[in-house]
């Protein structure tokens, strides 16, 4: 069946909120996207592209989300998305450039750019969406080297 327009929105909106809080170290708002029971399986980069790394659980997710405080800044620009299913489970196929601004052992910036995919699962819980699972698969990775940078500071709220 095709989704409605409506779900097609609200599973944009789940998206686009997992990047946003993921950027902004909002781990706890981030794993509420899951559903309880849910999993996030991830790559373990450069050795595996693929989805290795597998947590289950909410408080599982918040956890493996932390990775990216490695990073002084991420930023996930979502660039493309395709959703399927029906109004209780759908599945989504989300491509994203995921910049990763941290240091070399020098000392000088380094920008880390992951093109990915997100392979989703879906479902309707309470009248909202949430991931049922979500696996991450890096295509390519490329090394930049940032000119300047404006990091925020972060806290401790998560």
């Amino acid at each position: 069946m095709t989704l409605a327009a409506a779900d097609r929105v609200e599973l944009a909106d789940l998206v686009a909120r997992y990047a946003a809080a993921v950027d902004d170290r909002a781990f706890a708002t981030a794993a509420v996207l899951f559903a309880e029971d849910a999993v996030l399986a991830m790559p373990s980069p450069p050795a595996e592209l693929g989805p290795v790394d597998v947590h289950s659980g909410r408080s599982a997710i918040a956890g493996a989300l932390r990775a990216v405080e490695a990073f002084e800044l991420t930023q996930h620009a979502i660039v493309g998305q395709v959703f399927d299913g029906d109004g209780r489970s759908a599945t989504g196929r989300i491509a994203c450039i995921a910049h990763h601004l941290g240091r070399r052992s020098s000392g000088e910036p380094i920008n880390l750019v992951w093109h990915l995919r997100y392979a989703d699962g879906y479902r309707k819980q309470d009248g909202a969406w949430l991931f049922a699972r979500r696996e991450l698969s890096i295509d390519w990775i490329e090394t930049r080297t940032p000119r300047r940078s404006r990091v925020p500071s972060w806290s401790e709220d998560d």
